[in-house]
């Protein structure tokens, strides 16, 4: 019996009637590409949509990048902040320890150095000793001074005033202190330009702060002799990124001199407490400088003058938010600010205005003029010392 024959595979399989394989094939016109195949036009705006997504994804990209380094940097800063105040807090608490220690004593060393100068007002000789040895007195009290001025507590009563009264005051507290070379120094300044510059600060402290800078200044110049001796104070209104990256309305005070210049590893270091360039001073003028403005929510700029186009000197300006940045209502108390050492306390006080906790650098209580008896003496020695 015959078998019938199967294919052995696929291809030998004869072609199902009415199947896909079984139909013809269809023609397309000449030019027209098959359904879903993109043309040239919609393949060139696909493209371009797709780079424009990229473009944005790298800018968004970037400015994460650079916000993220931003905020990096700010911690950073801030942790070197928190690292520094405590630094200055414990140095701070020793050296006013030691200061105390030191003044009483001082005090009884100028009492007897008083005495002896006038004992001895018949023997000149002897008599130049004594003013001598109270003199030195005198250059050791002004030190503890500046010690304890460092180590004490900043009180900030904000105020809103314009720069001129803040110049007027530092100026005014260097006529009255006697810093080296002053005579010979010409300042600059436009009043004008300093009425129209309003800022919120304790006028008395921040005045404190510009003067020890123009004070430094002045004793710079005067230890080099610089042929041209001249200090200019400018007061500016501009518009900076302070802590929190927004751009907010600032006042710039500026000290420009014509020194030597300062050096660029000096200046790192220049506003830490006890260091110093010259042969005489303590090193904590620019150190108050520093806890002042730090005080004020501010910073502390140093610039050679090859930096902004001068021939000689630097610039040393304090940055602080404007006045208009600030609440101004006079109805409100004004705002107390405490400093000690890392901490920084702020709140609302009323009453009476407190006076500058930082007291000019540099003073020395001025020596008895009454003859002393022995009597006094004895009283004196016998006093306990004090804790204050």
């Amino acid at each position: 019996m015959s078998q019938q024959s199967t294919p052995t595979s696929l291809e030998q399989a004869p072609p199902v009637q009415g199947s896909a394989a079984s139909l013809p094939a269809a023609t397309l016109p000449a030019g027209t590409l098959p359904a879903g195949t993109l043309n040239h036009a919609e393949m060139g705006d696909l493209l371009q949509a797709f780079n424009a997504a990229a473009t944005r994804l790298q800018s968004t990209h970037e400015a994460l990048t650079s916000e993220v380094t931003r905020l990096r940097r700010e911690l950073h800063e801030a942790n070197e902040a928190v690292e520094r105040g405590r630094r200055l807090a414990a140095l701070g608490e020793m050296a006013a320890g030691i200061a105390h220690e030191v003044r009483n004593p001082l005090g009884g060393i100028r009492l007897y150095a008083t005495m002896l100068e006038e004992d001895l007002a018949h023997s000149p000789q002897q008599q130049e000793l004594a003013r001598k040895i109270r003199g030195a007195t005198r250059a050791v009290e002004a030190i503890v001074g500046d010690v304890l001025s460092f180590a004490r507590e900043i009180r900030v009563r904000t105020r809103e005033c314009d720069a001129r009264c803040v110049i007027d005051g530092a100026l005014e507290h260097l006529t009255h202190a006697s810093v080296a070379g002053m005579a010979s120094v010409r300042i600059a300044r436009d009043v004008a330009q300093e009425e129209r510059v309003r800022l919120a600060c304790d006028g008395a402290l921040l005045s404190q702060a510009l003067a020890n800078i123009v004070r430094n200044a002045v004793e710079a110049m005067h230890e080099h002799a610089s042929p041209v001796r001249e200090v200019t104070i400018e007061a500016r209104a501009t518009r900076l990124a302070f802590g929190s990256g927004k751009r907010v309305g600032a006042c710039v005070l500026s000290v420009i001199d014509t020194g030597p210049g300062i050096a660029p590893e000096v200046v790192p270091r220049m506003f830490n407490p006890f260091f110093t360039t010259r042969q005489h001073g303590t090193g904590l003028g620019l150190a108050i400088v520093h806890r002042i403005v730090d005080a004020h929510a501010g910073r502390v700029s140093v610039r050679n003058a090859s930096e902004f186009g001068a021939a000689l000197g630097a610039c040393v300006s304090i940055v602080l938010p404007m006045a208009a940045e600030a609440p101004t209502n006079e109805s409100d108390a004004p705002q107390a600010v405490v400093v000690r050492g890392a901490k920084t306390l702020a709140g609302t006080r009323r009453g009476k205005q407190a006076q500058p906790d930082v007291p000019p650098t540099g003073n020395a209580r001025a020596a008895p003029t009454r003859r002393r008896t022995t009597s006094d003496l004895q009283e004196r020695t016998q006093r306990p010392r004090s804790e204050g």
